[in-house]
């Protein structure tokens, strides 16, 4: 499938090496308040990997974020040295890869901007 993609990244200190299959057509910039809070940046892109086309080669620190509406999503990171590696639901169907420490960041535009009224004042995604 041409809309498809490999991806591949690994933490700064490349304790912990991911491979995954990605579709660029779901790629996302994501505006919400979290994603402002956890990547210390306006927004956060993200890359969607199904369950089956992902292995993850190390042991990233999770931790469980319970949004206002109660839902719970895993964070994961690098607990050497914090790098922000992907989100998922309790049952782990599917994970969004944070593309900046994807080798293929380059390639992985974001298709949809979402949480757009978080989004900061001052920036222009529309484009």
């Amino acid at each position: 499938m041409a809309d498809e993609i490999q991806v591949n990244g690994e933490c700064h200190c490349s304790k912990i090496k991911i491979n995954a299959r990605v579709r660029k057509s779901e790629v996302r910039a994501c505006h919400c308040i979290d994603c402002q809070k956890f990547s210390g940046a306006p927004l956060r892109a993200i890359a969607v990997a199904p369950s089956d086309k992902i292995s993850i080669s190390g042991n990233p620190k999770e931790y469980v974020k319970i949004s206002d509406s109660g839902n719970k999503r895993i964070q994961a990171f690098c607990d050497n040295c914090g790098t922000q590696l992907y989100a998922t639901g309790l049952d782990r169907t599917s994970f969004n890869l944070r593309c900046g420490f994807l080798e293929q960041k380059k390639e992985l535009k974001p298709k949809q901007h979402v949480f757009t009224k978080s989004a900061v004042p001052w920036l222009n995604f529309k484009n």
